[in-house]
């Protein structure tokens, strides 16, 4: 039997939450409007998006890879669905997942290139960013797409508690967070994803597929970022050929920062959500704060290289 010791995470995953506390602490005597339900409420919404790419984002991590094209392939997945309906006609149910499908084919099209050919993942995935961002602006002429139905934007919807709105999006990225953290702990697919991040040879010669995993884990990670797509329809209410500019950073920020070592094998899931929420809180708290938006591009920067710096050197101090 697991005991209590066993069930709680390493106190080197502690981090992330010790770093966001901090972070809420400080902006909490800035700000009187900080610490607000309304403000809480609203930085959950705007993490939605990049919440749900750095899901997909960790997943690959894990496997010791990265995925530059993430953000793209998020904005050409929204392009699909929202144009398809538009200028089809297709039902909203069925535009969504063609959509989704977009998505999950450059998950596929991404793994088979790493697994197959054994092309390294950053020249695979910065290839696929350009081939996601040129499709994107060939199949919508550069417009964005406004006739939007409103099952694409029911997810943008919210509802109150305690007299705070929260938005279904919300609702939705903490479910998939809770279903990626059981699948990662609790199933043994989830447990091969580990050790092939930590040593693939080894994870062969035990009798694991280790290309089938990797596989699995681009496509599923093709996914999440088609459900990224509908998130971000559903917060705009139209689909932008020009979304996703930035995603992809932002979502190693969040992975990196909730404790996600850079070379595979080791992390946690909720600390990637933790990650996403700390990027949120800083930019929010700074912008209570009156802080130029530059300034916040360079504290995020600054934090992603101490956090790189400091899984680097535990690893050092760990052999």
């Amino acid at each position: 039997m697991s005991t209590l010791k066993e069930k709680l995470p390493p106190i080197g995953t502690l981090g992330p939450f010790i770093a966001l506390l901090i972070a809420c602490v400080v902006f909490a005597t800035q700000s009187d409007r900080f610490l607000s339900a309304t403000n809480f409420s609203l930085i959950l919404q705007q993490v939605t998006v990049v919440g749900v790419i750095a899901i997909g984002q960790t997943l690959i991590i894990l496997t010791a890879g990265i995925d530059l094209s993430c953000g793209m392939v998020m904005a050409l997945g929204g392009i699909v669905m929202t144009k398809l309906s538009a200028d089809l006609g297709l039902p909203a149910p069925l535009a969504i997942l063609c959509g989704i499908g977009a998505t999950a084919l450059f998950g596929l099209l991404n793994g088979l290139l790493v697994t197959r050919i054994k092309l390294p993942p950053f020249i695979v995935t910065l290839g696929t960013l350009n081939i996601a961002f040129a499709i994107t602006q060939l199949y919508s002429n550069s417009q964005t797409i406004t006739d939007v139905p409103p099952l694409m934007t029911a997810l943008g919807n919210t509802f109150s508690i305690g007299g705070t709105a929260f938005a279904y999006s919300t609702l939705l990225m903490l479910a998939l967070y809770a279903g990626v953290w059981f699948y990662l702990r609790e199933t043994a697919a989830g447990r091969h994803v580990y050790a092939v991040g930590n040593n693939p040879e080894a994870t062969r010669l035990t009798g694991i597929p280790t290309e089938r995993v990797l596989l699995g884990v681009y496509v599923l990670a093709g996914i999440l970022y088609g459900v990224a797509s509908l998130l971000s329809v559903a917060r705009t209410g139209a689909g932008d050929p020009n979304a996703g500019q930035t995603e992809n950073l932002d979502a190693i920020t969040a992975v990196v920062l909730g404790g996600t070592s850079l070379f595979g094998g080791r992390g946690v899931i909720l600390g990637t959500l933790v990650g996403a929420i700390i990027v949120g809180v800083l930019r929010n708290g700074l912008t209570l704060m009156g802080v130029q938006s530059v300034y916040q591009v360079l504290i995020t920067g600054i934090l992603v290289i101490l956090a790189v710096a400091i899984d680097q050197l535990s690893r050092k101090g760990g052999r």
